[in-house]
């Protein structure tokens, strides 16, 4: 069943062009000013992760279903949540959660958060990979690893997000040597606690190491009891004029 995104997004997503991943904004019901502007027309966005519940929820949800279909009307990639809770969560249970985002949602593809990165758990990443892929024909599927996995990932999947932290060990980090062989948009970096007066060398860090795609939003975790990416950083407009359509990097 295939989910056809607009051509805008399609070139947005293939150009090599700097853009955000969006890791899963609240419940519309909460941040209803987030989902929207995530629509705004020329907004540099290669895809927004829904996350009804640690999932799809167990029924489906009118304002997720509207925001998700907003999204895609204005040519925006929607990615379901699956979790994959470190390898812990069988297969069954993944699958049938990405049914679930298929019937109720119809996303275009997924993100697999926690995914394992050691070289024995490839082979059960692969198979779900291959069994979403049989699902959703033409899936975008990213491995929300947060850090650099064994190689043999990198082709098991459209993207694998290398990094996911702070923005006080991301300004130190290094990226792993096997990136090099591999552009740009195969690669994603979630960062948060970004300050404003930071953003540039943010933007730096990111296209040194290789990233195509990147979230960094000035918010906290708080100690880990909020999650930082639930809402937009205060400097949006900001950071979507400066990696924008005709931006030069």
């Amino acid at each position: 069943m295939p989910h056809l995104t607009t051509t805008g997004a399609l070139c947005a997503a293939t150009s090599g062009r700097l853009g955000f991943g969006v890791p899963g904004c609240a419940h519309p019901l909460v941040a209803p000013v987030e989902w929207a502007e995530l629509t705004r027309p020329g907004t540099p966005l290669h895809w927004a992760v829904l996350n009804v519940a640690d999932g799809p929820g167990t029924r489906p949800d009118p304002h997720c279903l509207e925001a998700a279909g907003k999204l895609r009307n204005a040519g925006v990639r929607v990615l379901g949540h699956l979790d994959t809770a470190y390898g812990t969560r069988s297969f069954g249970e993944q699958i049938s959660d990405a049914h679930r985002f298929l019937d109720w949602y119809r996303v275009d593809g997924f993100l697999l958060d926690r995914c394992p990165t050691d070289r024995d758990a490839l082979p059960e990443v692969r198979r779900t990979v291959s069994a979403l892929r049989a699902l959703c024909d033409g899936a975008h599927l990213v491995l929300g690893q947060g850090t650099h996995p064994y190689p043999g990932y990198v082709e098991s999947a459209d993207q694998l997000v290398t990094f996911t932290g702070p923005w006080s060990e991301y300004r130190w980090s290094q990226v792993a040597e096997w990136t090099a062989d591999y552009p740009p948009e195969r690669f994603c970096h979630f960062v948060h606690g970004v300050p404003r007066t930071h953003l540039e060398e943010a933007l730096r860090i990111a296209r040194w190491q290789g990233a195509g795609t990147i979230y960094f939003t000035d918010r906290g975790d708080r100690g880990g009891q909020i999650d930082p990416f639930e809402t937009l950083p205060g400097y949006w407009d900001e950071i979507v004029s400066r990696i924008g359509p005709g931006i030069s990097e």
